[in-house]
């Protein structure tokens, strides 16, 4: 890969495809920005604190997560938070000092959860862009200091934001696909060090131990050991080195990506992975990018290889099987598509303006450098790929295999929140209906999160909603159609939305580029096996 060069953009884009949205390290990446976004977002506003009496939305079609159908004309009462009622607005009696938003016209469900971010940029933009987005919990796929002082601002009512559940770094063999540029990797060589690797995570406060590409058979055992004997769960990328039944028979919680599955439902598997396994990166290159696009150059064909092969009946008794483990799968078409489709990739869309414009203008050289090079024909086969991606959705769903939506927001042309909205459409557009693909992003991915109070409008659960001008239901592209959410119990109604939105905007446009030699903390994990 010839490397992108030449000016301040150019020199983000060597680093950062992979390293974040909006990713700026140093007083940039916690600061509080002139507008002062965290304090404007606090709780306890006018019209909305968690803390300030009952508050119920009345008259309003609830779509409750469960899979139930749509209730019209309904009340929810919440206060301190929690739901404390939700019954038909006709048999609902308001107790004396209760506020009320009339919502006829409007549909409420639970505030959507995105399964697999690398969240990086200003506290005054990113967080507070998952809640005003309507996204109202995350999973940080890997986890930062900075994202454990973000959850606590948050639950402390300083900062906006989602629930966040932090996962470890990536713990992945020697060497790794990711370089120094994008901070630390744990790599393990063996089973010994696998298991210190678990143990330390755990004392850091880690919520899962994120497990990667590379790790040896030995080593990805022994974490997985280590993990349940501690009570940790372990999820991520299926090793290379590991078929994907192995890996659910140890309680790996969730597979992220599609790649691991087009292997396992090839006819021609033991030949792939004599062939992945003579697979080689190099120790001595310091960029990520290029392990990447070495990395792609060499799987793509294995990939092809693998669709070529494709048994259903295979398929069939794989999905059974996680399935019946409980083994949850989190697709993430939309940066399948980013690197798979790139002529589909829009040259603008309306909420690039919350990101910082020099990251923004990036973009399109961090693509170029990460998948430049494909001839026609490769283009035409990885579309294809693509193509059979989605078919291994519908059949995961088919089989009963729990999806959980995610996006791996941190690769470029992802935006913190939005982007879920996209993937929605995609699980539409692999055969999921509407009602389907919102459970992916709710109830479902509740359960695969463990967050047993969150993803469904019921009594005693968390008030974490959003409220639409049109049914989901009916396009699933109405989910961008935000009225108004609520975040932990507190109200943000649309002028109040409006006007947080404009606060995040000014911040990202007042964010600098990182200095040049910066070290560029996040990662996106979606473009390899």
């Amino acid at each position: 890969m010839s490397e992108a060069t030449g000016g301040a953009h150019r020199g983000v884009a060597r680093r950062g495809f992979l390293a974040g949205a909006a990713a700026v390290t140093g007083a940039a990446l916690t600061g509080t920005g002139a507008v002062g976004t965290a304090r404007a977002a606090g709780t306890g506003a006018a019209d909305g604190g968690a803390g300030s009496g009952p508050l119920a939305f009345t008259h309003v079609t609830v779509i409750d997560g469960s899979g139930a159908p749509p209730a019209p004309d309904m009340t929810v009462v919440v206060e301190d938070g929690r739901i404390t009622a939700l019954a038909p607005s006709t048999r609902t009696r308001l107790r004396p000092g209760t506020r009320t938003v009339d919502l006829t016209g409007k549909y409420l469900m639970p505030g959507l959860i995105e399964a697999h971010t690398h969240s990086d940029g200003p506290e005054t933009v990113v967080p507070p862009l998952y809640a005003l987005a309507g996204v109202t919990t995350v999973r940080e796929m890997r986890g930062q200091p900075v994202h454990h002082e973000w959850r606590e601002k948050i639950r402390s009512g300083e900062l906006l934001g989602p629930r966040w559940v932090v996962g470890s770094p990536i713990v992945d063999g020697t060497p790794s696909l990711w370089a120094a540029d994008v901070g630390p990797t744990v790599e393990v060589r063996d089973a010994a060090e696998g298991r210190r690797a678990v143990r330390r995570l755990k004392r850091e406060g880690a919520d899962f131990v994120k497990v990667y590409s590379r790790l040896s058979r030995e080593a990805y055992f022994a974490i997985a050991d280590e993990a349940r004997r501690l009570g940790i769960p372990h999820l991520g990328h299926c090793p290379d080195t590991v078929r994907i039944a192995e890996a659910s028979a140890t309680g790996h919680r969730t597979i992220e990506h599609l790649h691991a599955l087009l292997l396992a439902t090839s006819r021609h598997e033991k030949e792939i992975r004599r062939r992945l396994a003579a697979v080689r990166i190099d120790p001595r290159d310091p960029s990520s990018l290029s392990r990447y696009h070495s990395w792609f150059q060499q799987v793509h064909p294995l990939e092809w290889r693998a669709v070529q092969g494709y048994d259903r009946d295979r398929a069939d008794a794989l999905f059974r099987s996680l399935a019946a483990g409980g083994t949850a799968v989190v697709p993430t078409l939309s940066v399948h598509r980013t690197l798979e489709l790139p002529d589909d990739v829009p040259s603008r869309a309306e909420e690039w303006k919350y990101l910082p414009a020099w990251q923004v203008e990036s973009w399109p050289d961090q693509l170029t450098a990460l998948i430049g090079g494909r001839t026609a024909e490769q283009a035409r086969q990885i579309r294809r790929i693509f193509a059979h991606r989605l078919q291994l959705v519908s059949e995961l769903h088919g089989a009963g295999v729990r999806l959980a939506a995610g996006t791996d927001t941190g690769t470029g042309y992802l935006v913190p929140g939005f982007a879920l909205h996209d993937e929605l459409a995609l699980l539409v557009s692999a055969g999921l209906t509407p009602a389907e693909a919102l459970r992916a992003a709710t109830r479902d991915a509740a359960r695969t999160l463990g967050l047993p109070a969150v993803g469904t409008v019921a009594r005693g659960q968390a008030a974490d909603l959003l409220v639409l001008d049109a049914d989901p239901l009916r396009d699933i592209r109405n989910t961008r159609r935000i009225h108004g959410v609520v975040v932990d119990g507190r109200w943000i109604p649309p002028e109040e939305r409006r006007r947080l939105l404009a606060a995040v905007e000014e911040a990202a446009a007042q964010t600098p580029p990182p200095e040049a030699g910066a070290t560029m903390t996040g990662c996106g994990c979606g473009g390899h096996p």
